[in-house]
């Protein structure tokens, strides 16, 4: 059996959980490694289980947590050679940690592990599909734009984490960000929008995908029912249907259920 739940989702922290049958990993350990352990014992997952934890990049919301938690539970760390760079200078690693940097496929006993490059404002931050022999999901957030290589690396995944962080109008009229800070996020080094997320979000249904698990919302310049509402509407135009030709789902910020996929 598969599963899959964003366990913390943001700028406040992000927490992937994926299992496959007596084997899981954890995408990104941006909170405390407390509120990790705390997280997985409100659902019942039994830590030992985790094998392996792999780093998108080393922003303080998906790396912070890696250092205590990997090193309490001997679990071995996965990242890019940039993201280690990053995250020893953020003090995010110590020399307990046992970290490996990622090669072209990752085989964690029956879980194979793929990375993409992902365009953000870091060293060399990725994204991540997962072979769970049957299945393929694929966790892809924090990155401005979506190139050929994210495309055609999560394109045919049964299950997809993707961005869908703000809603343009929001960040531009509403916002109380700087101008730099606007830029950034705006940028093809920053984040997705809705609209953004909705189009590539056809592209997966096209490709077979059946669920997509909106992520990473901005708290200040989003809201749930419109990263749902810009990505449904635009599938429907499509003459696609939530609940029947696909599942949407948004993840909060945290205390979201565990997906049987």
């Amino acid at each position: 059996m598969s599963k899959i739940c964003n366990l913390f989702s943001g700028s406040s922290g992000n927490c992937v959980y994926i299992e496959n049958n007596d084997t899981a990993v954890l995408v990104d350990a941006g909170v405390s490694a407390k509120r990790i352990t705390q997280a997985l014992l409100q659902r019942d997952i039994d830590v030992s289980k985790i094998k392996a934890i792999f780093v998108t990049h080393e922003h303080i919301d998906h790396a912070s947590g890696v250092r205590v938690f990997s090193t309490k539970n001997k679990i071995p760390v996965f990242a890019t050679a940039g993201t280690f760079k990053g995250m020893e200078e953020k003090g995010f690693l110590s020399e307990k940690v046992d970290a490996n940097v990622l090669e072209e496929e990752t085989d964690i006993k029956n879980i194979g592990v793929k990375h993409f490059a992902t365009s953000h404002d870091t060293y060399e931050s990725c994204g991540y599909t997962f072979d769970l022999g049957n299945q393929k999901i694929a966790v892809c957030t924090d990155l401005g734009v979506i190139t050929d290589e994210v495309d055609n690396a999560i394109s045919g995944s049964s299950a997809v984490v993707l961005e869908s962080n703000h809603d343009i109008k929001m960040l531009q009229n509403n916002s109380k960000y700087s101008f730099m800070l606007k830029r950034r996020i705006l940028s093809e080094k920053g984040h997705l929008s809705n609209t953004a997320c909705a189009s590539q979000a056809v592209k997966l249904i096209e490709s077979g995908t059946k669920r997509i698990v909106l992520a990473h919302l901005s708290q200040e310049n989003n809201l749930p029912f419109l990263a749902s509402e810009t990505t449904e509407s635009l599938l429907k135009m499509g003459g696609m249907k939530n609940g029947e030709d696909y599942l949407l789902s948004v993840a909060a910020p945290e205390d979201n259920d565990i997906i049987i996929l």
